[in-house]
Order: structure tokens, then sequence, then C-alpha cells
């Protein structure tokens, strides 16, 4: 597995504004890359609360937080519950992280890259729900086609489906390789070296995990929770991610919010040179300045 490395880790710190003794969320853990830094700078009395739906991420990223003791509570959910986990408290800051970790895009047996063959499951949370195997196995070809191209942004969506639905009642299409090997034949090459299974893989996963599912107000009311003076910072790496972001923010933006960021922030050159897979993110913040309510 690659070595995990936190994306845009200063920027995400300073909009945040960690301090001594704040409360802080992480509610996309993953494998604790930014938590630990967060941590680090809000020592010596600083709590955070790591979220994540991946469990094995969780163990990953519990192991590595444990030197900070009960200045950490670690939970499994996803982080459109935060609202009713948190209650009355209101933390200092929140991060999102929307990005897939490298413990799930690197080890085969998940399912998330065609670039290794391994099952087709894509499954963030592994505990509940359909892997994409079985999506793949009943989903109507119309249905398909929708998804791969409202999500994955594919053009050649209806061709891609077409082919997936045929393959399927030859064999079930239940490994990585497999489906990308479809997906390649229906579309061929594509210029500037990018996979043509690339786009559908992304539809795909973003499906299975519902991962746009409600995403817009969650982010206004994950904002709500806010202490006075308290920032949510979210690291989007998908443009329609970005884009419920944008909108969440501008509908809050008033005499109770301020957003930090007219425009997104993105990786520098030194940063992508050395992590290629943050060359798509972009971070955007806002703050609460009024009252809690």
């Amino acid at each position: 597995m690659a070595t995990h490395v936190p994306v845009l880790l200063a920027e995400a710190l300073e909009l945040l504004a960690v301090k001594p003794g704040g409360f802080y969320v992480d509610g996309t853990v993953g494998l604790g890359g930014h938590a630990e830094a967060v941590l680090e700078r809000s020592s010596p009395d600083g709590r955070l609360l790591a979220i994540d739906r991946d469990e094995d991420a969780l163990a990953l990223a519990r192991e590595r937080l444990q030197r900070f003791g009960a200045r950490v509570a670690v939970a499994h959910d996803d982080w459109r519950a935060l609202p009713e986990r948190l209650g009355a408290e209101r933390p200092d800051g929140v991060l999102l992280d929307m990005g897939v970790s490298s413990l799930q895009f690197d080890v085969a047996e998940r399912g998330f890259s065609f670039r290794n063959d391994g099952p087709l499951d894509m499954r963030m949370d592994r505990s509940r729900g359909e892997t994409a195997a079985e999506v793949l196995s009943d989903i109507p070809e119309n249905e398909l086609a929708d998804v791969l191209f409202t999500l994955g942004e594919e053009r050649r969506s209806r061709r891609v489906a077409r082919a997936i639905v045929a393959a399927r009642a030859k064999a079930p299409l239940e490994t990585t390789v497999a489906l990308a090997q479809v997906v390649r034949r229906a579309i061929g090459r594509v210029p500037h070296g990018i996979d043509s299974a690339t786009r559908s893989f992304q539809a795909l996963r973003l499906f299975v995990n519902r991962e746009l599912e409600g995403v817009g107000a969650a982010f206004q009311k994950i904002a709500r929770t806010l202490a006075p003076g308290g920032r949510l910072v979210v690291i989007a790496f998908h443009s329609l991610e970005d884009r419920e972001v944008k909108q969440a923010f501008r509908a809050l933006a008033g005499p109770e919010f301020s957003v930090l960021t007219k425009k997104p922030l993105v990786p520098s050159e030194v940063e992508v040179r050395s992590n290629p897979r943050s060359r798509s993110a972009k971070l955007r913040a806002i703050e609460r300045f009024g009252a809690a309510a």
C-alpha cells in the first residue's frame, strides 16, 4: 500500500485555525494524517472526534492516534450523521476530506481500482449495502447509462451501459479487471493518457456509496453545529462534490456565516509532483461568527 499523504495539510490547518484546547472533528479520518496534525497543533489539551465509514481505515487511524490517549475519540459512522452524533456539543472546527483513501485505492480486494485485479466491491463501509458487482448484476440498462453520465460525466454512457449488460448476460461481472476490459472495448482509447475505464469506475463508486446523496443539506447542518468562530473545511476531489460544497456555502453566507475562500484552494505544483493524487483537490472553508443555535 502506498504511503498515506494528507492532501492540502498546511492549508487545512490554517483555515481550521487550530488552537490549543479546541474541539475538532475529522469526519472522514481515513488513515489519520490530517487528524494527527490537528491533535499535535491543538496540544496539550485539544480534543478530536475521528469518524469514518470504513472500519479498516478506522482501525489503522486508531492505532496511529493512540498516543494522544483520551484526547481522541473514534467512531464508525457516516460524516452526514455528525449533527446527531454531536448533540449539543459545538466543535471549533470540522474537516471533511472527500477523497478515496490510500487504503481503499491500493488494496486490491477493496475493488476500487482497475490497476490491480480484485473483487468488484467498492463499498467504503463493507458492513452494509450492495457491492458494485451486485449493483451491476441487475441494474436496468437505462439507469446504468444515467449513472455513468451523471456521476462519471461519461459521454459514451449509453454505449458502455449496453456493453456491460451484454457482458453480464454471458457471465457475471465480478472483478475489477473484467469490468475495465468491457468498458475499454466499448469506448476504445481516449486522449491524454487517461484510462477509458476511469470515468465508469468513478461513477460506480459514487453510486455504490451514495457519496453525493444529501451532501448539500448535510454541509449546511454541520456548519450550524459549529461554535461561534468555528470553521468547516471541505476538500473535494470531484467537480460534482465541489459544486455541492460551493452551493451549500453560498446558501449559508450572510449575517451568521462568512465564506473564507472566494475561490477554492488547490495544491501547489510541488505538492502535485510529490503526491499526484492531490492534483484534483479543491479546498473550501466557511466560518460561523454568529451565536450558536
